[in-house]
């Protein structure tokens, strides 16, 4: 039999853990089957063909205003056609600085973007995966490269995430329970 202290210190820390259980059961939303079945973000498709070499990975800035590489550099010839990622709308197509941008809004918060890509695409105008919205034009990498870049509610995220080359964490125990 346990002494009383540890009996009741055994007890408080079952209930907390399934009261943990209980409230991470609640908050947690149920994974999609692409989710539960691969253990990652359901995936886009690639916004070039193949191959599919990143010549320059995603670095994530410090601050929102510190340095950084919001993005990936996908290698890609010059005049190549460049594939909406996911079904969404034009949100821009603009000159920005000195570089031609396609911007896209998606479901669930996602914009990607797209540069040097040269477009007839207007803002509003509907895509659907796989559809051509561009072509790869010349001005970002020392070689022909079409930068890809993810934002998730505003904030710049890895665009791997969504292609399926990040999967998810998964926290171990560091010691037997018990």
């Amino acid at each position: 039999m346990l002494p009383p202290i540890t009996a009741a210190r055994t007890t408080r820390l079952s209930c907390l853990a399934i009261l943990l259980a209980l409230v991470l059961a609640l908050v947690s939303p149920a994974p999609s089957t692409a989710e539960s079945a691969t253990g990652a973000t359901p995936q886009w498709a690639w916004p070039v063909a193949s191959p599919h070499r990143v010549v320059r990975p995603y670095l994530a800035p410090e601050t929102a205003y510190s340095a950084g590489h919001r993005g990936i550099d996908i290698a890609s010839a010059t005049g190549a056609p460049v594939f909406a990622p996911d079904d969404g709308i034009v949100y821009f197509f603009g000159v920005v600085v000195d570089r031609p941008v396609l911007s896209i809004r998606h479901s669930g918060g996602l914009v990607s973007s797209f540069e040097p890509v040269e477009s007839t695409l207007v803002a509003g105008t509907a895509v659907r995966r796989g559809d051509a919205v561009g072509t790869t034009a010349a001005g970002h990498c020392a070689i022909a490269c079409l930068h890809f870049g993810v934002r998730l509610f505003g904030e710049y995220v890895s665009p791997l995430n969504y292609l399926g080359g990040i999967p998810w964490s998964v926290l171990l125990p560091t010691r037997a329970l018990g």
